[in-house]
């Protein structure tokens, strides 16, 4: 089961230990090797703790189409930081490495997205929790769901969309197992 904490204990005050994913994408470059340098500025970050790492997963790109393939993993942290400031800190180590905002859905060297963060619900102009589109795309609830224990997604859309997946050949990936 995941551990349950006070909702107010998230959003922008300190919360005790909270358990978060976080979606790793990129697909300029050297790909493998900027989610390698994600991984460990994200470890090196303080009040952050990597405590799993999915298979990588090469995948067809979603929106804009016309760009390469890209690399995407899941992580699981437990952290410390609130919400609002790990966002922060995923959106640093994205522009350190390189991240590019000028197209949305474009290339870019690497893509870091706030999943979920314990049991937080959020609609804000900054971050809405958990993702809003995660469940729309494979790439994400493949990989997720090797690294969950427990955990509930509220959505029936889930099994539909990895049923689908599997089944007609929608988002295309190929599997990595225990990278990076």
């Amino acid at each position: 089961m995941c551990p349950t904490f006070p909702k107010s204990a998230a959003y922008d005050t300190e919360p005790g230990l909270v358990t978060a994913y976080l979606s790793l994408g990129s697909n300029l470059g050297d790909r493998k090797q900027y989610l390698t340098d994600a991984l460990q500025a994200l470890s090196d970050s303080s009040g952050i703790q990597i405590t799993g790492v999915s298979s990588l997963y090469e995948t067809d790109p979603v929106g804009l189409t016309d760009q390469p393939p890209f690399l995407n993993c899941v992580i699981r942290i437990e952290t410390k930081r609130p919400a609002l400031d790990l966002l922060t800190v995923c959106q640093s180590v994205e522009n350190r490495l390189g991240r590019k905002r000028d197209v949305r859905w474009g290339p870019r060297t690497i893509d870091i997205d706030l999943l979920i963060y314990d049991d937080l619900k959020s609609t804000s102009k900054k971050l809405t929790l958990p993702h809003p589109r995660m469940t729309e795309r494979a790439f994400v609830m493949i990989p997720l769901r090797e690294l969950q224990s427990g955990c509930k997604i509220e959505d029936p859309g889930v099994r539909c969309v990895e049923k689908k997946w599997y089944i007609s050949g929608d988002q295309q990936t190929s599997h990595t197992p225990n990278e990076p």
